[in-house]
């Protein structure tokens, strides 16, 4: 397991490109969930852990910060890190890079376990949470992300 995950190559493609040029902002956010489909293998989770068990993981909330544009066929990667977890969610941390070496975005999730029949959020099964645990433990000696567990406003302290 590498400190943090990262992504295969990704790619900017050309319907994802608004009227400014660059990068509609949506799609951040689905170059993002592609890492995390294939990061998520790694902690068990996937359509058979769905078919299996009828649990899956739903984004209770997800923050994306735009650091630089991307343009259409521009190639990235995306990491994933596990900042921490309980019995039922996880709190994670990606970082969208260009291949060229500068980050174009960063995304803060919190992850909820879901029992479909409910829907209900569940406590996870021991074996995800015994993979989730190993994670963490590969990603501890990671830097907590300057871009994690921030708030937004206008008010003091705030980003201008």
């Amino acid at each position: 397991m590498n400190a943090p995950f990262r992504s295969s190559a990704l790619t900017v493609l050309p319907e994802w490109i608004d009227f400014n040029g660059h990068l509609n902002m949506a799609y951040y956010s689905v170059l993002m969930d592609q890492c995390a489909d294939q990061a998520y293998p790694l902690l068990g989770f996937g359509p058979d852990y769905r078919d299996r068990t009828g649990c899956t993981t739903y984004v209770a909330e997800f923050h994306i910060c735009y650091l630089r544009e991307l343009h259409e066929g521009d190639r990235v990667y995306c990491t994933f890190q596990l900042l921490d977890y309980d019995a039922k969610r996880f709190h994670l941390y990606q970082e969208l890079w260009h291949e060229d070496g500068w980050r174009a975005a960063t995304g803060e999730a919190l992850t909820l376990h879901v029992d479909q029949t409910g829907p209900r959020v569940a406590a996870m099964p021991e074996e995800i949470q015994s993979r989730l645990a190993a994670m963490k433990e590969t990603h501890a000696g990671l830097p907590w992300p300057d871009k994690a567990g921030r708030k937004i406003g206008i008010g003091a302290n705030q980003v201008q």
